[in-house]
This record gives C-alpha cells, structure tokens and sequence, in this order.
C-alpha cells in the first residue's frame, strides 16, 4: 500500500477573474494560492502530488518548478473534472493506496481535514468517500442526498435538484478520497451526457455505489475551507482570512 497520493485540479481558465494570470497563480500574501492547497495535501501526508495543468499550462509549470515532489499533467481540452483526472492515469498507474482530489484554487483547506478524510477511506476501505460542509448558504453548490438510514445516494447539481433536495444544507465541497484504481476504473465508465457534454468527477461516487462498493459522504470540512477563489472580491476576501489567521 502506497502512501497517499493528491491530484490538484488546475487547468481551468476563469474569465471571472478578469486577468491573464492563470487562476491558481493569483498571489495570496506574496504565495500563488495553488502553494496553499500544496502544503495541505503535504501536511495530510500526501507524497505524490500531480497538479493537472491546461490554461497556460507552461506559465503554472514553470511557476511550480521549484517543488520537487509536483508532477504534471496535461489537460489539453478542457472537457470537465472527470475528464482532468482522466488524464493523471500514467502518473497513477500503478499508485495502489489512496488519493485525494482538490481544487487548485481553494486556499483554505486544512491538512487535518484532509488527513481526517483519508482516515475515513482507510478505515472503511471505501472505494470513495465525498468530503462535504453544512451550510444554509447552499446555492449553486451540489447537494448530497442520503436514503433514510443517513447512507449517501448521490450528488444532485441545483439546477436537477428538486425543490426538497435544494433545501438541503450538505453540500459537495469538492474534496474526495478515492481507492486509486477505483478511481480510474469508474472514470472508464463515466459519460458527458449532460447539458455541459463535460465529463463530471462526480459521477463517479455513484458509478461506484451502483457496482456495490462502499461509498461514504462525511462532513469533515467547515464551510469557509470550502470556499473556492472566483472573483478578484473573493481573493481579497480569503487574503484577510488567511492574514487574520497568521496574526492569532
């Protein structure tokens, strides 16, 4: 069994940010944000990190090159989160143990909470575990639905929600825990027939739940960890906080 392993999703282009800067390259406190979700996969005891780099992909490449431990992966076309891990196979290939997959430009992750994440893959063995948030601030966020026993079922995306499942307050932040190879086979299967024609990450929890294997949704993140960089407001916003933070 390998240590765990961590993909960080950092090929998108955000034209939100209105800047040529790529997204996970913008400066918190003098750091690209991406370096702060580095140190929380390193800290969670994550010893291979595979950054999946697409917009400007050279520009992240070389603003990384300094980190020994980071590889790199090419998503040339960006056809969604599914089709980003897809592409991290031979990096993977024969990486038997857990991994972790995270957003590039979420800056206030914990290594705790992600450490606390893969303790409950490992002591579960779960082929899957979504980490989630609580929040009433649920809009535009996917929503985990559970039967009645309190076992994960899906994530449903607010615009197929129905009005119950819109009302509920756990949310997809983002951040899983896969059985490696689990992974990859289940993205085998995942298709793009959704309005977006993208490849979802998402679909795998439930391509694995379907074919028996134990899938779990656990909140192990607070709500502000979740909190993922979009806008210039936002950038300011998380700054203060993590500023705030190194002053206590």
């Amino acid at each position: 069994m390998n240590p765990p392993a961590a993909i960080i999703l950092a090929a998108g282009k955000s034209t939100r940010m209105k800047s040529d800067l790529p997204k996970v390259l913008h400066p918190i406190l003098g750091r690209p944000m991406i370096e702060y979700v580095l140190d929380a996969a390193r800290s969670a005891n994550c010893q291979k990190l595979v950054v999946i780099v697409g917009h400007k992909a050279e520009e992240v490449k070389t603003a990384l090159a300094h980190h020994s431990d980071v590889e790199f992966a090419l998503q040339a076309e960006q056809k969604g989160t599914g089709h980003a891990v897809m592409m991290c196979a031979d990096h993977l290939a024969n990486h038997d143990g857990p991994v972790l997959v995270l957003a590039g430009d979420t800056p206030l992750l914990k290594g705790a909470s992600l450490a606390r994440l893969l303790e409950i893959q490992k002591e579960n063995q779960a082929a899957c575990v979504v980490g989630t948030a609580i929040t009433k601030a649920n809009a535009g966020l996917g929503r985990i639905v559970r039967d009645a026993e309190g076992q994960f079922l899906r994530i449903v995306e607010q615009k197929d929600a129905t009005p119950e499942e819109a009302a509920i307050e756990e949310i997809n932040t983002g951040c899983f825990a896969f059985d490696c190879q689990q992974l990859f086979h289940a993205l085998e299967q995942v298709k793009p027939d959704n309005s977006q024609a993208e490849y979802y990450l998402t679909d795998c929890a439930e391509i694995l739940l379907k074919e028996g294997q134990p899938v779990f949704a656990s909140s192990v993140f607070d709500i502000q960890e979740a909190k993922g960089v979009n806008t210039q407001d936002q950038l300011a916003e998380i700054a203060e906080i993590i500023q705030s933070a190194a002053t206590e």
